[in-house]
């Protein structure tokens, strides 16, 4: 029997590490899902280069030297991160995806009642409640790491993913004090000044670093 297991996290890098860590766990990555936001053009539409730190330089060359690039430890071509791509996902806007999960966002937005995002995570058996919440951290600029497990491995796979994780019980209680109430997919995704002030507010500064 499979599960899946989900976290969120305020930075890019944080996510790419959790997903190196479950590769390296043994999780196969046709079964590891990342959905990231793209609200800032971080990776570019045009070139696909990847330039977090926004100096103009594709982070991967620069990464080369010292380990710190999308794919280093991961192989040539092998691995999740490997496929990165753009999407856009109702009520989130522009993201970099790869995997299941995003596949079956693009799917369920065509079919599903609960939508794009959340119908995909509903259908992966997470509550609407929590698929909400995921979804809305990623439209405020976070990124989604998800992956089907089994049920014996869930507690040792579960523990890989928990270091610079956002504590979504926590984020969530401050969203809703400031008058939020679940996420909508019809709602206009935030500009790219919006996501700034939304990683400002919870110390992440700009994604990648």
């Amino acid at each position: 029997m499979t599960t899946t297991i989900s976290r969120l996290y305020d930075n890019y890098s944080d996510a790419e590490r959790a997903v190196r860590r479950l590769e390296a766990a043994g999780v196969p990555h046709s079964d590891v899902s990342i959905v990231a936001n793209n609200s800032d053009n971080w990776y570019g539409s045009s070139t696909g280069k990847v330039d977090r730190d926004r100096d103009g330089v594709d982070d991967r060359a620069e990464g080369a030297g010292t380990g710190a690039g999308i794919g280093a430890g991961l192989g040539t071509a092998a691995g999740l991160l490997a496929g990165l791509g753009l999407l856009a996902i109702p009520g989130l806007g522009p993201v970099v995806a790869a995997g299941w999960l995003a596949s079956t966002a693009v799917g369920a937005a065509a079919g599903a009642a609960t939508g794009g995002i959340v119908g995909a995570l509903t259908q992966a058996g997470m509550s609407k409640e929590d698929a909400s919440r995921y979804a809305e951290g990623v439209r405020r600029g976070g990124t989604l790491v998800s992956a089907r497990v089994s049920e014996q491995d869930r507690a040792r796979l579960d523990t890989l993913l928990n270091e610079r994780s956002v504590n979504l019980q926590d984020r969530s209680a401050a969203w809703q004090k400031s008058g939020w109430n679940g996420f909508d997919d019809a709602s206009p995704p935030l500009s790219p000044d919006d996501v700034g002030r939304e990683r400002e507010l919870y110390g992440a500064g700009t994604r990648g670093r």
